[in-house]
């Protein structure tokens, strides 16, 4: 069985897109092909001839239509009115097994009109790490693109520290629709290609909603949920920008992301964000302003824009109270509780304050009360059995707190140290310890005795104070 293309986007005007193959490589040679995902498309390994040079590029699947997107964003804050997919190319649509359409595209694929001087390509290290943070957050049941393979090109990629071996991701999603690819058109006042890009998304992710404001309501529903489902993980995205930020509410683009190991609300890893912009504390609020340029480039369709800013602002002013909301029922759940009240969120504050005074690890501590594990670790032990004995107390009105407690709170989690054991040992050409943290992340609410090394904190030594984007 081959891959079953229906391509849409590709039939929208020039003006989306360029349309240009993958530049090929020397050698490829796979590293890992997800089966499991492969099985949801319709395919398996064996549909292939060679799977490494249909994942490289080299050799394009019948019925493939390749391109890069076009679009544009604010990056920190800054807006930039060009972009696009400068080292990335969207083979086509697959129609999977489930009816769903998904897009299938290659990151590190060669450069692009848009690539702005930069050689397109991906070393080994960024492609294992969307691998595995994707297929995580996957597990963990958080929207997100996926990885169907990694590629090794065996052509060296040339970054600051010197010669590196380069890589290709096959990467998933629902689209790529952007807020940045809304924003190109509004900001070229192309209010004829912007309604058709609101047509095409409204068909293709929303099809129950009226109009450009119906769109915008459903796309604040579904980030403020997946905003709220970062913060129950301690997951902190590093590059909130607006060309990172789905139209679908999937998660995208794995860069300089990271999960908390301490847990503080001030946290960031990004090498690149100097002064705090995209911290763990601060996604709420990050996305609020991005659904804002959302919002304002969609009402750039109406005949007079002025009088929609109302009804736009009310909508996305919403999104404040969805993300509380959402952010409470889940780090209530975390302490085993489904039907709180104010009462039960002033446990999960205080919970969370002598965490952050204690400097604990925000997985484990979540997972040692789901256990029952004594938690030794507080900085005031009186305080937190104060804590303690009151939230055993609310449990003894709750209906089968474990059970809720375990469905929240993994056990694994793809650690910092963890991710750069992995590239390291693949830089020897040793990829188990991949594969290995990749099989234990794919159950992430399963103890796994033999694993048990994989939940352990960083040691000093171990500890990854930055994280870095993957061009």
């Amino acid at each position: 069985m081959a891959l079953r293309f229906d391509n849409t986007y590709s039939n929208l005007p020039a003006a989306f897109f360029t349309a240009l193959r993958p530049v090929p490589v020397a050698s490829p040679s796979l590293i890992k092909f997800n089966d499991s995902l492969a099985q949801i498309l319709g395919v398996s390994a064996d549909d292939f001839v060679d799977i490494a040079a249909t994942f490289s590029g080299n050799s394009l699947p019948k019925g493939a239509s390749p391109l890069a997107q076009l679009y544009a964003g604010h990056q920190f804050g800054h807006w930039t009115p060009q972009l696009g997919d400068g080292r990335a190319i969207l083979l086509g649509e697959i129609i999977g097994v489930d009816g769903k359409r998904r897009d299938l595209q290659l990151k590190g694929s060669g450069p692009t009109p848009y690539s702005r001087s930069a050689d397109g390509r991906a070393w080994l290290g960024p492609v294992l790490r969307e691998y595995l943070v994707s297929e995580a957050m996957y597990a963990l049941g958080i929207p997100t693109t996926r990885a169907l393979a990694a590629v090794k090109t065996s052509e060296p990629v040339y970054r600051e520290t010197g010669a590196l071996p380069g890589a290709i991701l096959t990467r998933v999603a629902s689209s790529h629709l952007r807020v940045g690819t809304f924003q190109i058109f509004a900001a070229r006042g192309d209010v004829a290609n912007l309604k058709r890009l609101t047509e095409y998304a409204i068909s293709r992710h929303y099809p129950e909603v009226d109009g450009p404001l119906g769109l915008l309501c459903a796309v604040c529903q579904e980030q403020a949920k997946l905003i709220a489902q970062w913060m129950a993980v301690g997951f902190i995205h590093g590059v909130m920008n607006t060309d990172n930020c789905t139209i679908s509410g999937e998660t995208i683009d794995y860069g300089p992301c990271a999960f908390m190991d301490v847990y503080h609300p001030d946290t960031v890893y990004s090498s690149i964000d100097h002064f705090g912009r995209y911290a763990y504390s601060n996604q709420p609020k990050v996305i609020l302003w991005n659904l804002a340029q959302f919002g304002s480039a969609l009402i750039q369709q109406f005949e007079n824009p002025k009088t929609e800013v109302e009804k736009a602002n009310e909508i996305i002013s919403e999104m404040t109270q969805q993300i509380k909301n959402e952010q409470n029922r889940l780090f209530m759940r975390k302490i085993g509780i489904t039907d709180g009240d104010a009462k039960d969120i002033q446990l999960v504050t205080q919970l969370l304050e002598m965490m952050t005074e204690s400097k604990v690890d925000f997985t484990n501590t979540f997972v040692d009360l789901t256990d029952g594990t004594e938690v030794k670790s507080f900085a005031d032990p009186t305080a937190f059995a104060q804590w303690s004995e009151a939230w055993k107390l609310r449990l003894k009105k709750q209906a089968n707190p474990t059970k809720v407690m375990q469905a929240a709170n993994p056990y694994y989690i793809p650690r910092n140290h963890r991710i750069e054991e992995v590239i390291v040992a693949a830089l020897q050409d040793d990829f188990q310890p991949f594969k290995r943290l990749l099989r234990v992340l794919g159950r992430p609410f399963e103890h796994h005795p033999e694993d048990t090394d994989l939940r352990a904190p960083p040691k000093p030594h171990e500890v990854v104070s930055a994280t870095f984007c993957g061009t």
